[in-house]
């Protein structure tokens, strides 16, 4: 089984909202990137997931809302966009957090479960994922999860260890290392 049908299987993803959320991006010339866990598996072996967490160039974010809100389900938090579709359980959540901006135009392209699409570059997607496991406002199970992709990266790049605050490195790897 190719790895976007096994995904498609995993999510639910009946109507092809992976596929069509992309084409409607690319079409439009909206500039996006996978960060998050899925931009991880395009570096390290993959894992599933049911997220595709994404930015949008923040110039083009105002273009992209109109857009999606003519097509998804579009639901608005703080710092994120949560974008779904009846006949889905795909959930793709669009980074809204300034600290993403650059992420894009470092960006560069890489396979994603069989699908071929911006990527953000390795050294952003470790920093997001510190962030991320950092943020004492995001539940535990996440941040669970952020530290094993953070595990994930730099078991196979060791040589980004060092942008790891200690207390990160600790927590995954105890005072062994």
């Amino acid at each position: 089984m190719q790895a976007l049908t096994f995904w498609k299987t995993i999510t639910m993803d009946q109507v092809n909202l992976l596929e069509t959320l992309l084409a409607l991006l690319d079409e439009h010339g909206i500039q996006y990137c996978a960060i998050g866990g899925q931009a991880v598996n395009a570096y390290v072996e993959p894992l599933v997931s049911l997220d595709l967490d994404i930015v949008i160039a923040f110039r083009q974010l105002d273009q992209a809302m109109e857009l999606l809100n003519k097509h998804f389900s579009v639901e608005s938090f703080p710092h994120s966009l949560n974008v779904s579709l009846a006949g889905s359980d795909l959930r793709v959540q669009i980074q809204t957090d300034e600290r993403y901006a650059r992420f894009v135009e470092r960006a560069s392209r890489r396979k994603v479960l069989g699908l071929e699409l911006p990527v953000a570059d390795l050294t952003d997607i470790l920093q997001g994922k510190i962030w991320a496991a950092e943020d004492p406002q995001r539940r535990g199970s996440k941040r669970q999860k952020d530290l094993a992709d953070i595990a994930r990266i730099i078991e196979k790049y060791p040589e980004f260890r060092d942008q790891v605050p200690q207390s990160l490195l600790a927590r995954l790897f105890g005072d062994s290392e």
